[in-house]
């Protein structure tokens, strides 16, 4: 928000930039600052794709009970982690290829489990799918939800399409599951149902026999699951962290240019005028003291000579260079337009009831300034002569 001229009548605020009659080389500039934008439009992309892996990595971080992400660990214990990290990524095909065999192996002792069980004399009924047109039962599908039988468990144990079993747990689901819709659909003194509750407690024997294995199969893959999990993760921080890295030394190469940029702009500027050199000078006078330490510091970058510590500054504004004059006209348009002199305290009130918000704001900035100055009311009042 502009402030208005009644409130600071002796500082004029400094009118925009003018610059040199170049039309090649203002829209090379034009050219220039579009280019900054797109990338710029770019690294911010960039940069909120990080803040959102780390915001979402962080509320997984204390909700977890114990620290699972590469950030959450000790330096000590990160180290391990990440050499352990390492070590899993080279040894990963062996380790997956381990786990295969075991399987392959879990998978052949049960398939010794089922050759014992079909090969009873009263597995029969139960080798082929339930003929329900022939048989007449033609409210088999009403009881029966999901039929099965031991050749479609051996076309699934075959499989080589992904739609076979994953364990074999699914397997044994399976196998009960033809016993039980035999015992389901007939009564207890049919003969399927006998021989199906037959068949199924000699099942169930032997795999009592090959659980323990299973259960430690299981608890292998899953300890090797969560490796893998947090493999991931450590992975995708080491990614987000290495983009962060990047992210810093081009967002530092943009500022770069950008300050190359300011800097042909201001060689390019007219030259001021002596009237406008005395309204910069007198717009100076009025700044706060934490703002006139700025602006000292300005002219203090092009002049390493010029003492902008001292008690008492002297400025000569006709030795001053245009691109100096130019950045501390910047300045002060800068600082008066955000409230921060004690100029925009000055003159009447009564232009400044245009809204309610701008009043609220005023009377924030008056604070503000009265906190500045007890801040620097012990300390010495640099005086600055023009």
């Amino acid at each position: 928000m502009e402030i208005p001229r009644s409130l600071a009548p002796d500082v004029q605020i400094p009118e925009p930039i003018e610059y040199k009659d170049d039309a090649s080389e203002v829209e090379n500039l034009k050219n220039q600052v579009d280019e900054i934008f797109v990338k710029v439009d770019q690294l911010e992309q960039r940069l909120n794709e990080v803040e959102q892996f780390y915001t979402i990595a962080s509320r997984k971080q204390r909700s977890a009970s114990t620290p699972k992400s590469l950030s959450a660990l000790k330096d000590k214990d990160k180290e391990k982690q990440v050499a352990s990290f390492k070590k899993r990524q080279q040894d990963a095909a062996r380790r997956e290829a381990a786990a295969a065999k075991r399987m392959q192996e879990l998978m052949r002792q049960f398939h010794t489990i089922l050759r014992q069980i079909t090969q009873h004399k009263w597995a029969g009924p139960f080798m082929q799918p339930v003929d329900v047109e022939g048989l007449g039962l033609h409210d088999y599908f009403d009881v029966i939800e999901k039929p099965m039988d031991f050749s479609t468990v051996k076309s699934k144990m075959e499989a080589k399409d992904g739609n076979g079993y994953k364990n074999v747990r699914e397997i044994c689901a399976d196998v009960r599951l033809i016993f039980k819709n035999a015992m389901k659909y007939n009564e207890e003194r049919v003969d399927e149902h006998v021989m199906a509750k037959t068949l199924l407690g000699k099942f169930e024997e032997k795999w009592l026999q090959l659980l323990p294995k299973v259960h430690e199969e299981e608890k292998r893959r899953k300890e090797e699951e969560a490796e893998a999990q947090l493999d991931i993760q450590l992975a995708q921080e080491a990614a987000h962290a290495k983009m962060a890295k990047d992210l810093s030394i081009e967002l530092d190469d943009v500022d770069a240019h950008l300050e190359e940029l300011r800097e042909l702009v201001l060689q390019n500027c007219r030259k001021m005028t002596t009237e406008e050199k005395r309204r910069l000078g007198a717009a100076l006078t009025q700044l706060s003291p934490e703002d006139l330490n700025k602006a000292l510091l300005i002219v203090a970058q092009n002049d390493p000579n010029f003492q902008a510590a001292a008690d008492e500054v002297f400025l000569d504004m006709d030795a001053q260079s245009e691109s100096t004059l130019w950045k501390l006209k910047l300045f002060v348009k800068d600082t008066l337009q955000v409230g921060k002199s004690p100029a925009c305290v000055g003159g009447t009130t009564n232009n400044m009831n245009n809204t309610s918000n701008y009043q609220n704001n005023n009377n924030k900035r008056k604070r503000e300034i009265c906190v500045a100055l007890a801040k620097t009311s012990h300390k010495k009042t640099k005086k600055l002569s023009i």
